[in-house]
């Protein structure tokens, strides 16, 4: 079974990866065909980024001002199409803000040829592509800026154990976990960092994959390093684990605890007990997330497992070591689900 279930995987992905390159490449003909008249070439790299919670400024350009024109900034969604895309349009003396980002975004207009987006208090859901667009009636031009939520993304795993998520409980769950459902893009990108992960997962798009870095027996055996891509599934019917991203929220000094950190207080503490040693100091228990945050943002190393919010035990890795797990790579590490009862725990917490 293993071995169809791979077969399909590749098959998938090849059919999914030739689509992509030639939509691509199509695209990119059309775009490099086209003079911009009116606005400023973006930079090669046309990539922003920026925590969650912080301030990004796409950058828009116009090297000519027409008599009369209007700008329009969309956010680019595959998977919305419509009004709720446009996050705001400017006459030049009048803007109008549009859907959940509008109240967030307004125009830098540090000159008068300035139309570049200001966007406040980033969201997980802000990563993606932006397009910015002059129309005039007669020779409407975009260029497209790329909107990157530094993150780090994580799988996630049910209680009930394996492959116990549809694609709307995954959702659910990575935001319980203080996250959302990953792209592909930032999965390809966190397997680029080093995840090696052999349980397919949900993604945002609703397609299914897991990110293999050293193949082995049923897990990619025998085929390359890559993302193993099970296509589009059903999404209420199917069941998988979920990849989750999450982001930071406030720059942390390393040696304070100050709002929006992990800190952890040692046991032995059962789950009830580590509920109450958090909210003593303030805190609830931290969530999968938010460790995986910390970890990745703030260096949090230390090798004693700890009761989260969902119930599992474990533990953020910077500098393995022998003693620690016996693992040579970094990361967090689990004991899965114990039971609650058990009293050979500490406990991370999470202040707000």
């Amino acid at each position: 079974m293993n071995a169809i279930m791979n077969c399909i995987a590749v098959l998938v992905t090849l059919v999914w990866c030739f689509s992509w390159i030639c939509a691509k490449h199509h695209h990119h003909n059309q775009e490099k065909d086209k003079v911009l008249k009116y606005l400023l070439e973006p930079p090669v790299y046309a990539e922003v980024t920026a925590c969650r919670g912080h301030m990004a400024i796409l950058p828009c350009m116009m090297m000519i001002k027409p008599a009369h024109y209007r700008v329009k900034w969309t956010k680019i969604e595959p998977l919305k199409t419509g009004v709720q895309n446009i996050v705001l349009i400017t006459t030049g003396h009048e803007d109008k803000k549009y859907g959940s980002l509008g109240p967030r975004a307004s125009l830098l207009r540090a000159h008068s040829l300035d139309v570049s987006l200001r966007l406040t208090d980033l969201e997980l859901e802000d990563d993606g592509s932006y397009r910015c667009e002059l129309i005039n009636g007669i020779e409407d031009e975009n260029v497209i800026i790329t909107l990157r939520i530094e993150g780090v993304v994580f799988p996630y795993q049910s209680q009930r154990g394996r492959y116990r998520f549809t694609f709307f409980n995954a959702q659910e769950a990575c935001a319980e976990q203080d996250a959302t459902l990953a792209t592909h893009k930032q999965l390809y990108r966190a397997w680029t960092e080093g995840l090696d992960w052999c349980n397919a997962g949900w993604l945002n798009d609703g397609t299914v994959h897991y990110p293999i870095l050293h193949p082995r027996p049923a897990c990619g055996g025998g085929l390359l390093p890559g993302i193993r891509s099970y296509g589009p599934r059903h999404r209420a019917q199917e069941q998988f684990d979920a990849f989750c991203f999450t982001s930071t929220t406030k720059a942390i000094h390393l040696l304070l605890t100050l709002p929006g950190s992990v800190f952890y207080i040692p046991g032995p503490l059962n789950f009830v007990e580590a509920e109450h040693a958090c909210r003593k100091e303030g805190a609830g228990l931290a969530r999968v997330g938010q460790i995986y945050s910390s970890w990745k943002f703030q260096m949090l190393d230390r090798c004693d497992g700890g009761w989260l919010q969902d119930g599992s035990v474990r533990f953020p890795i910077i500098n393995p070591r022998e003693r620690c797990g016996g693992v040579t790579e970094l990361g967090i590490r689990s004991f899965g689900y114990p039971s609650k009862s058990s009293r050979l725990y500490g406990v991370y917490c999470y202040r707000t």
